[in-house]
């Protein structure tokens, strides 16, 4: 996976070390069995804790928050965590609500982050929603990151965060060249809503990734918790339909089991 190191501690929580940084996206580090309350009637119980404590994960410099609403994403210890980070990147509501060290961007904005012994990093924030056509109101509003840093040898590293596929999304396509893909799936559904879905299917996974034809593809957030719907053999059994290799490009992070750049 380019020059990059990966830790894969639970759901959409993924340690990249990459450039001389060392940065987290989505921290959730709480024990499982509790349920938490998403808002508007709907809530889900954690199944499964991290495979790495908080206590254990090491400094970060850089978090990666995709929202702060939803404890899938942002738990009771991660945002006790969020307070020794470096810095926080965020959407705008969650910059406001947390305060602190978070920052916002808005979507296809970026900033450029610098720090000595390291080489300068290069966030671009992407277009997610996290549910059908004018749910932002209710499910509030979600963000993707794109990274990049001279002497990358490919494309970005992109993370979707948790979205549906829309033409927003696809955008990504035409606006970045994309080598690394973190997607965030598990076709959450509730009860109370129906069919309704909140993220990403294993099919639009396939067909997000054969307009954006990266290099890796790597699922995550489709694990541990009560709402998801699609797993990884749903996931599997998709990649292995679709046309050309994408079957070939997925890359599965074993939990707590740090991969080194490719090469390395």
């Amino acid at each position: 996976m380019q020059d990059v190191r990966t830790t894969h501690v639970g759901g959409p929580t993924v340690l990249l070390e990459a450039a001389g940084w060392r940065i987290l996206t989505d921290p959730t580090f709480d024990p499982p069995g509790r349920r938490y309350a998403f808002g508007w009637g709907t809530g889900s119980r954690k199944l499964s804790g991290p495979a790495v404590p908080a206590e254990e994960v090491g400094p970060i410099d850089l978090v990666l928050l995709s929202h702060h609403h939803h404890a899938d994403n942002l738990d009771d210890t991660g945002r006790r965590l969020l307070r020794t980070a470096g810095a926080v990147l965020t959407t705008p509501p969650g910059a406001r609500a947390l305060g602190g060290r978070c920052r916002s961007l808005r979507p296809w904005q970026r900033t450029t982050l610098c720090a000595p012994g390291r080489r300068p990093l290069t966030v671009t924030a992407t277009p997610a929603r996290h549910g059908p056509r004018f749910s932002r109101p209710l499910v509030g509003a979600v963000t993707g990151f794109a990274l990049s840093w001279p002497g990358q040898e490919h494309g970005a590293l992109w993370m979707t965060g948790d979205t549906v596929l829309h033409g927003a999304v696809l955008q990504v396509a035409a606006r970045l060249d994309v080598d690394t893909v973190l997607l965030h799936l598990g076709c959450v559904r509730f009860p109370l809503t129906g069919p309704v879905r909140y993220s990403m299917s294993a099919a639009e996974a396939v067909r997000l990734c054969r307009a954006i034809r990266p290099r890796t593809i790597v699922p995550v957030h489709y694990e541990g918790w009560q709402h998801f719907r699609e797993g990884r053999d749903d996931v599997t059994r998709a990649f292995a339909g679709a046309p050309g290799d994408l079957s070939g490009r997925l890359h599965w992070l074993d939990l707590a089991e740090p991969r080194p750049p490719a090469g390395g």
